[in-house]
């Protein structure tokens, strides 16, 4: 075989490789894919709790992750939020959010967790530390701050992978 054939087939496999091994590393997140809240786990306060359970998807995303939640508002109206950024801790816009200059900034806090700081006009708001469990079957996020109506929020969201 000449150099010239050997080096394309070389080069090629490292391509394919290295492809298979990014494609790998980014599905490897444990909160990738399709959760379902679970209403009778989850607890809000203050409440009422929602009466629609969410559906959040998330997917890796150059890197970072996409997160795309689909609800209700308290008056039963869907709702439909979108937010995409990386795991720098840097705030990213959350589209279709309830307030108005709403951002999210990821933070990665070890293989199965990560923790999400919501804000309103830059200011503060809540904290969702996000965790899966072992068996990869369970998601818990745990949202703890205040609501842009400064009331203390403290809710465990727990959701069933789809």
């Amino acid at each position: 075989m000449n150099k010239r054939i050997e080096f394309v087939i070389g080069f090629t496999l490292v391509v394919l490789l290295a492809t298979s091994f990014v494609a790998v590393a980014q599905s490897a997140d444990p909160w990738v894919g399709t959760w379902k809240v679970n209403l009778e786990k989850s607890t809000y306060s203050p409440g009422p709790k929602p009466t629609t359970a969410a559906t959040v998807k998330m997917e890796s995303w150059q890197g970072g992750l996409k997160v795309t939640i689909d609800s209700a508002d308290a008056q039963g109206k869907p709702t439909h939020t979108e937010a995409m950024g990386m795991f720098d801790g840097k705030d990213i816009p959350v589209a279709g959010a309830a307030a108005p200059n709403t951002t999210t900034a990821y933070k990665r806090i070890d293989a199965r967790t990560f923790e999400a700081l919501g804000k309103v006009d830059g200011k503060p708001g809540l904290t969702t530390r996000v965790v899966v469990s072992a068996d990869g079957k369970t998601l818990t996020a745990t949202q703890t701050g205040t609501d842009p109506q400064g009331q203390a929020v403290k809710n465990v969201i727990v959701a069933d992978k789809q």
